[in-house]
């Protein structure tokens, strides 16, 4: 690989972040200013994180983190594509993937809130896949999929908790089959059909990450009658102030967008093209996000404030507390046996950690290694973006590059390093 150019290295001040917190979340263009230097205790952070860029474990990184008083950590470092710059900046947008997740569920409760969903009673009239869903039951000899009627209706709570039995291809090699037996399209075509995927097992008897939000999000457009970039866009995004979220870049956008890197088996980052912009049938609420690091830091500072932000109230506090509640019982969340390695690793999180699911998200029911508290959430992009909020200590963070595989053991210490140092320096 080639050497990287010259890095322009961010680092901001807990205090000049907490003291430069305005209207939606912004940091004034002095606190964001390059000559503003690292709070002592958060000089670790800024180490770890140069270190990764510096030994090319991820091309460039941006970190935040906050507590329920405002934002006490900011560092930017390395570049948007490895080798060839631009430089990383506080403002480069980066795909989400899945933590667009968060974003639906919220929508999808605020529904809840006025009564125009309901957790556990019949799902809206969308379409067959969710309101007459069938199971794949295997393959008879000639390898044709077996499918029967399954035994109960879904319902919301199933699909915001993933117990639904909707998969990945990703992460289950039956679902691999029958996409090939059935030449539905891929997911990755934008197309609806590619949602009508039967269901692995009956809903409510175990858990398995897939397309679940995807429905929950075509269920928040049929009932409000509104497509969910405009949904977003009023009752989330607007509101907060998160101007750089949606699921389309403006050229603008683009031209501060991160490269996606492809980790080799050697370990080296290759970096890929831009993906080519097309539109897709549906706004997917399961993935499609695009976002900068602040924007998604004021969604995150809104969850910790009990569904409020500077004034604007998203979510109640009950709703917020709700969604945060273990959803599944018994049963055990988190961990995805990839069928693509060139897009996911295997995921465990937390190994040797019990984990169950919210209305949108991982909880880590012991504390987790690196300094968050038992009941804890989380949730990732598929380009390795993380977050986390920590009811318990009133703080949050996010970490964002943009490398496949999902689960990337390199950037995953990084994250590990990122989060304990945020923790030291709050213990300080």
């Amino acid at each position: 690989m080639t050497e990287q150019p010259s890095r322009r290295d961010v680092l901001v001040s807990a205090s000049a972040l907490t003291a430069a917190a305005s209207v939606g979340g912004a940091v004034s263009a002095r606190a964001q200013s390059a000559k503003a230097q690292s709070a002592p205790q958060y000089a670790r952070v800024d180490a770890a994180l140069r270190a990764a860029v510096d030994a090319k474990e991820v091309p460039g990184i941006v970190a935040m983190a906050t507590t329920d008083k405002g934002p006490i950590y900011e560092g930017v470092f390395g570049t948007r594509v490895l080798g060839n710059g631009p430089a990383m900046t506080r403002d480069t947008v980066f795909r989400i993937a899945s933590m667009t997740k968060a974003v639906t569920c919220v929508a999808a409760m605020q529904l809840v809130e006025q009564g125009k969903l309901s957790l556990e009673g019949p799902l809206p009239e969308v379409d067959k896949a969710i309101n007459a869903p069938q199971v794949l039951d295997g393959f008879d000899a000639a390898g044709a999929p077996q499918l029967r009627p399954a035994k109960r209706p879904i319902t919301l709570r199933h699909l915001l908790t993933h117990t639904a039995g909707f998969s990945y291809e990703t992460w289950d090699a039956n679902t691999v089959r029958y996409v090939k037996a059935s030449g539905m399209p891929s997911t990755a075509t934008g197309k609806v059909a590619a949602l009508r995927l039967p269901l692995v097992f009956d809903p409510g008897e175990r858990w398995e990450y897939g397309i679940n939000i995807d429905w929950v999000g075509r269920i928040v457009e049929a009932v409000s009658g509104k497509p969910l970039d405009v949904y977003f866009r009023d009752h989330v995004f607007a509101p907060l102030g998160m101007n750089d979220a949606g699921f389309v870049a403006s050229p603008e956008q683009r031209a501060r967008q991160a490269s996606v890197h492809q980790r080799q088996s050697d370990g080296a980052l290759d970096p890929q093209p831009l993906e080519t912009p097309f539109k897709p049938e549906f706004y997917a609420g399961g993935g499609g996000l695009y976002s900068t690091a602040p924007d998604y830091l004021i969604f995150l500072q809104m969850l910790l404030n009990e569904g409020s932000f500077n004034g604007v109230h998203i979510l109640k506090p009950e709703t917020v507390a709700l969604m945060g509640q273990n959803h599944i019982g018994d049963i055990e969340a988190g961990i995805l046996k990839t069928t693509m390695p060139m897009r996911s690793n295997d995921v465990d999180l937390f190994p040797g950690i019990s984990l169950k699911w919210g209305l949108a998200y991982m909880i880590n029911m012991l504390p987790g290694p690196n300094g968050r508290s038992a009941g804890s959430l989380t949730w990732a992009g598929l380009f390795n973006t993380y977050f986390w909020i920590d009811p318990k200590r009133h703080v949050a963070g996010t970490i964002m590059t943009q490398i496949l595989p999902f689960a990337d053991t390199r950037t995953l210490a990084v994250y590990g390093r990122f989060e304990r140092g945020i923790y030291e320096a709050l213990n300080a």
